[in-house]
This record gives structure tokens, sequence and C-alpha cells, in this order.
């Protein structure tokens, strides 16, 4: 879909390819947007891709885990 820039955790501005794609992780899909990582970077499953999921990271066991609800805003 094209390139898009995003700050890092020490503020810097790096451009990553982004695409559209079916992600599936516990037994569940959903359509996202997903950034396509170069060799030294971090893998991470987004907040976005975790909505469309109905996933979220419980903070105690550090595991994914079902969203009660979806927050409206």
């Amino acid at each position: 879909m094209g390139r898009r820039g995003f700050k890092s955790i020490d503020n810097r501005i790096i451009e990553r390819d982004i695409s559209e794609v079916i992600v599936e992780c516990l037994g569940r899909r959903a359509t996202t947007v997903v950034v396509f990582a170069e060799e030294k970077d971090n893998e991470v499953l987004g907040l976005h891709a975790l909505e469309g999921l109905g996933l979220e990271a419980d903070p105690i066991t550090r595991q994914l885990k079902e969203s009660e609800a979806i927050l409206a805003l």
C-alpha cells in the first residue's frame, strides 16, 4: 500500500512499508494493516490487530486473552 513514518522509542522517525493482510492468532482471523519490519526491528502484534481479533494483552500473565468488549470511542 505504501510507506509510512513511525516514531521509534528513541524518538527517531523511521519509514517502513505497510499493507493490508489477514492475520490469524489463537484461532481468530481478521483483516488489518501491517508494517513490514526490517532485519533488526522487533516483532510485535499491534493494538489495531489485537482489537480486530478481539484480543488483549493481560499485564499480569503476559499472555493474550479474549477481550471482554471492544472499546467504542
